[in-house]
């Protein structure tokens, strides 16, 4: 497990999974100002889902009550076309695990969290290979909301979240399939609720 490391936090009903794009509206001061230095040092922020409701939900000392994985994000792309609101695409980096968090004085929320290691390259198990060529079809109908660069159609962990994005899952099954350190695993948790959906 590497060193604790301090990372602003963007807090949202949404999770980011490793791989993926996210569009997001940016409008608040604190994140404005967080968005300018992680565009002025080409630093990422972490974005965790909070544990329930829409936006913060804070506790009595003000803390947020959040998920305790979230997912770096990146930032790829941004734009004003609005005064006052910035939009941004982010890519999603590593996992981290938070271990302390605090709110600065502007309201930004900032975590102790350590990176977690990504799970190992597993090939698509035979039961499961169908997923493949259904996922390439939707991907190729996005267009330019695709997911960055590179696709690995081969890895059950990439393909499980690339499918844990485009599904209408509950965001509670999301934040489970993002814990979990296995990529059949993840896969598994899709072709589940592909089968239920009956798909």
């Amino acid at each position: 497990m590497s060193t604790p490391t301090e990372i602003p936090l963007f807090l949202l009903n949404a999770v980011l999974h490793s791989g993926g794009r996210l569009p997001l509206r940016v409008f608040e001061t604190r994140y404005m100002d967080m968005v300018k230095v992680c565009l002025r040092t080409n630093s990422p922020f972490g974005i965790c889902l909070t544990e329930e409701g829409e936006g913060i939900v804070t506790t009595g000392a003000g803390l947020a009550r959040l998920h305790r994985v979230g997912t770096l994000a990146r930032i790829a792309d941004w734009d004003m076309q609005q005064l006052g609101i910035l939009n941004i695409v982010v890519h999603g980096g590593e996992r981290f695990r938070v271990l302390n968090h605090r709110v600065a004085t502007n309201g930004l929320h900032w975590a102790e969290a350590v990176i977690l290691p990504d799970p190992p390259v597993k090939p698509i198990p035979g039961d499961y290979a169908r997923l493949v060529p259904m996922l390439r079809a939707l991907l190729d109908a996005l267009e330019e909301a695709r997911p960055p660069e590179p696709h690995r159609f081969y890895d059950a962990g990439w393909v499980a979240d690339r499918w844990a994005e485009l599904l209408p899952l509950p965001l509670l099954t999301r934040q489970q399939i993002l814990e979990l350190d296995d990529g059949v695993a993840r896969l598994e948790a899709i072709y589940r609720f592909l089968e239920q959906e009956a798909v």
